[in-house]
């Protein structure tokens, strides 16, 4: 299939909504940023919301942890189903929705005045968020003409990375001036002025036919994703996926899931059409990303730590160096097109792939006393593979599918990434915790027998038992963060076989150079059902409504 026919086509976008454009893209970003940079701002802000009040909340590791694990757990389950309730209501309703709820959440968590309401709060954030992450691709796809998804998804692919990588900086700078509760509040001005210009410039879009709601098959979605997401968690924290709060759960996700498709197989509405992943173009992509995000969470994990408790860096510092991560995505991400003009949507994945475990191979050259420079070329080489990697599977997802399931297809898209990166946190983060344990087991003799336990749970744990007791545990700081550079090799060797395994998906399933970017990917349509009605024609502007 050639794009002549594409090129030859009318215009499927409004001229009024086609003029306003990159100021919608712009809105949508805002909103995009805030939602993906709040989580990387929290990490910063542990520290302190442990301290005791009035400085903090006094939360326990575990309820550090649930404020994290709650918002995840909401905002996973709920990012298909508010993607197929966009497609179904109108994008722009549901995205302001969300930006609404996620607001309130954002001001209530800065007023939080203990450990549980912020873990509620938080989750009240999920919510929101889960109704903003897919609206918002699903909107891209709906005002910018076919030749240019790839461009507007490079840069909304661009501000994922970014907000990732600055969220350190902004909370580091945040909590240098002002209280815990500001990483939160500094969300509201955000999401004010990102609903002002929604209201303003967004148009709304929904799917024409979107024919009856499946009440049972949102309930399966939503059970089986928040299972096997809390399953998954529980590994991670306690490094031990073999624990019967762990497995049961993961396995009761995973067949609530199995029964999720074989009830869409056969529904007459269904909630997923699982024919979409017979598309190996499809599958690929989403596979891809997952596995991209399994590898960027798993460095965003460890290397904090190498920088802050092996190198000493303050967590201003901290999110400074990991800058070129965001900054590579910043430059590559709205240029990957042009490596995929030249060379095709395989080889440019295959080849950010590549790059993403060439830099954690990288990490093998990182020690205790390493030039830090040579940290910034690693997050630099990962960024350029993000970028490489993102945009093409992205634009491939949603190429793949009909324009007015653009909320569904990017709910599909975020799903896998959100689970790919809660995967890369727990299981990288579970093989860092037991290799440490492991090495660093031999040189706790110094530190009192019911201390031990603690000690060794993570180089976080042994330096502050080692604080704690003074010079009598000081031999075993240096054991400390030996065991954990090893234990970070050893991590970065898995990471780098995770982006190994992509590169081969997307050798063997990909589009090559041949087939049109962001047009000509879609499966030929067979024999329709009965019950099917038909999808708009590439010319036609049915459910894009110019205000």
């Amino acid at each position: 299939m050639t794009t002549t026919a594409a090129v030859a086509a009318p215009p499927r976008v409004p001229e009024a909504i086609h003029r306003r454009r990159w100021a919608i893209l712009t809105v949508l970003v805002f909103s995009l940023l805030v939602v993906v940079l709040d989580n990387s701002i929290l990490n910063v802000a542990m520290k302190t919301i442990a301290t005791p009040a009035p400085v903090g909340l006094g939360a326990t590791q575990s309820q550090l942890e649930w404020a994290i694990n709650s918002y995840t757990l909401v905002f996973v389950g709920l990012l298909f189903t508010a993607g197929l309730l966009g497609d179904r209501l109108g994008r722009k309703k549901v995205l302001l929705f969300g930006m609404v709820v996620f607001g309130l959440g954002s001001l209530l968590c800065s007023m939080a005045s203990s450990p549980g309401e912020l873990i509620a709060f938080r989750a009240t954030m999920g919510f929101g968020g889960a109704f903003v992450l897919p609206a918002t691709l699903a909107i891209i796809m709906n005002v910018f003409e076919r030749e240019e998804h790839p461009k507007a998804i490079g840069i909304w692919s661009g501000a994922v990375g970014l907000a990732i990588a600055i969220g350190p900086i902004a909370g580091g700078l945040l909590l240098a001036h002002f209280w815990w509760g500001s990483v939160f509040l500094v969300n509201v001005p955000i999401v004010v002025a990102a609903l002002i210009g929604m209201v303003v410039l967004v148009p709304d879009s929904r799917d024409p036919r979107p024919g009856k709601l499946d009440p049972l098959g949102v309930l399966l979605s939503m059970v089986g994703l928040v299972a096997l997401i809390y399953g998954i968690i529980k590994g991670g924290q306690d490094a031990d996926f073999g624990a019967t709060e762990s497995w049961v759960p993961m396995l009761a996700g995973v067949l609530v899931l199995v029964a999720f498709v074989f009830y869409q197989r056969r529904a007459r509405n269904p909630v997923l059409t699982i024919s979409w992943f017979r598309n190996k173009h499809f599958s690929a992509s989403v596979v891809a990303i997952g596995l991209a995000f399994f590898a960027l969470m798993g460095v965003t994990f460890f290397g904090v730590f190498y920088i802050q408790s092996v190198r000493g860096y303050s967590p201003l510092q901290a999110g400074l160096l990991l800058l070129p991560l965001a900054v590579a995505q910043l430059i590559f991400s709205p240029r990957a097109r042009l490596v995929v003009d030249r060379f095709g949507v395989k080889a440019t994945v295959a080849l950010g792939m590549a790059l993403i475990a060439v830099a954690f191979v990288g990490f093998l050259a990182l020690g205790r006393h390493t030039g830090i420079w040579v940290l910034e070329v690693v997050a630099f080489v990962q960024g350029a593979g993000m970028a490489l990697v993102m945009p093409p599977a992205s634009v491939t997802i949603m190429a793949s599918l009909p324009r007015e399931k653009a909320g569904s297809g990017s709910a599909v898209n975020n799903t896998f990434r959100q689970v790919g990166g809660s995967l890369g946190v727990a299981v990288l983060g579970a093989l860092l915790s037991t290799t440490y344990r492991s090495g660093v087991q031999d040189h706790l003799g110094t530190v009192p027998p019911a201390l031990r336990g603690a000690a060794g749970e993570s180089i976080e744990g042994t330096l502050g038992i080692a604080e704690k007791l003074g010079p009598s545990a000081a031999g075993v700081v240096e054991p400390a963060k030996s065991a954990f550079i090893d234990a970070m090799h050893t991590t970065s060797l898995a990471a780098a076989a995770a982006a190994a395994l992509g590169l081969v998906v997307a050798l063997l399933f990909l589009p090559g150079k041949s087939a049109s970017y962001g047009g000509a990917m879609a499966p030929k349509d067979g024999p329709a059902p009965a019950d099917a009605q038909p999808s708009p024609a590439p010319g036609d502007t049915t459910g894009v409504q110019a205000e």
